[in-house]
């Protein structure tokens, strides 16, 4: 297996990580009602740490997709090689450091992070062209 592939795996599991504190986060600021229920209408808008979790997992997710086409496209036609897999250890590295430095509330290092992580997007995106 690929070292991009591993990586993506990996970055599943981060995906998984981002939506579960988000959710745990958010049921705790609105209550378990608010999460079993049918959640109708417009709820008040998330603050603190749950309002940080849930934009970072939003942020994520934004990000994961290209990750994840890059990584597959690069290894599918088969021009991964080492600059594509040292941006998937780049960009998994970032994304685990982004998270808890977003949930603290770190306004600039988290914008650092998150162009480090689009910086390692960008080694796995460049065998490609």
């Amino acid at each position: 297996m690929t070292r991009e592939l591993q990586i993506l795996g990996w970055a599943i599991v981060l995906g998984i990580v981002h939506i579960s504190i988000a959710a745990v986060l958010t049921t705790q600021q609105r209550g378990a009602q608010w999460n079993v229920g049918n959640r109708d209408g417009d709820p008040e808008p998330l603050t603190g740490y749950a309002g940080r979790a849930a934009r970072a997992s939003h942020n994520f997710l934004e990000t994961f997709v290209f990750f994840e086409s890059a990584a597959l496209a690069v290894v599918l036609t088969h021009r991964n090689n080492h600059h594509s897999a040292l941006g998937s250890e780049i960009y998994l590295g970032a994304r685990l450091v982004y998270l808890p430095i977003y949930l603290v509330g770190i306004p600039y290092v988290r914008s650092l992070v998150w162009t480090i992580s689009l910086l390692g997007l960008f080694l796995v995106l460049a065998p490609l062209f």
